[in-house]
């Protein structure tokens, strides 16, 4: 579905559980990382992958957002063809899957930005086929943990595990 049929709440960026995901691609189109981040927390997910391809990416993201399934309500990514498996994510993480107009980068421009602070880690033009799972790993846990002056210097992991803090109390 198009970003035009996406519900106005998503804009609202009120509730956990709105996502925005991209790609990351290696030197000479080699490896690449699928990044998924929340629109309200921040927090952000990270996994490396071989290829661009659709059905690795669409993997990729079932795994990373399916310990969340209960905080995945939609997804919204760019128009890429790695993004093909839409109806398959859309139907293991009952999550609505929403697409950016071409060319409109600032739709998900949180995904954008995040995607700027990875590339503090592994640099445009840098190799990924030697980068480990646990360098993403790390890179993942310093950006959740990072705090953020839009969160009121609250990090992302906190901002969005805090509605199951509350609840337990």
């Amino acid at each position: 579905m198009g970003i035009d049929e996406r519900p106005a709440i998503v804009e609202e960026k009120t509730r956990i559980g709105d996502w925005e995901t991209d790609t990351v691609i290696g030197q000479n189109h080699q490896g690449a990382l699928v990044t998924i981040v929340d629109r309200v927390s921040k927090f952000t997910l990270i996994k490396k992958v071989d290829s661009k391809h659709a059905e690795v990416v669409t993997e990729a993201t079932i795994i990373l957002l399916q310990p969340y399934i209960d905080k995945t309500k939609t997804i919204t990514a760019d128009n890429g063809k790695e993004f093909a498996g839409h109806e398959k994510i859309k139907g293991q993480l009952i999550a609505d899957v929403y697409f950016a107009h071409p060319y409109h980068s600032w739709e998900r421009g949180l995904n954008e930005n995040t995607n700027g602070l990875i590339r503090q880690y592994f640099t445009k033009g840098s190799s990924f086929e030697n980068i480990t799972d646990e360098q993403v790993d790390a890179v993942m846990h310093k950006l959740n943990h990072r705090p953020r002056k839009s969160l009121n210097y609250k990090t992302p992991h906190a901002v969005f595990f805090a509605e199951e803090r509350q609840e337990a109390a």
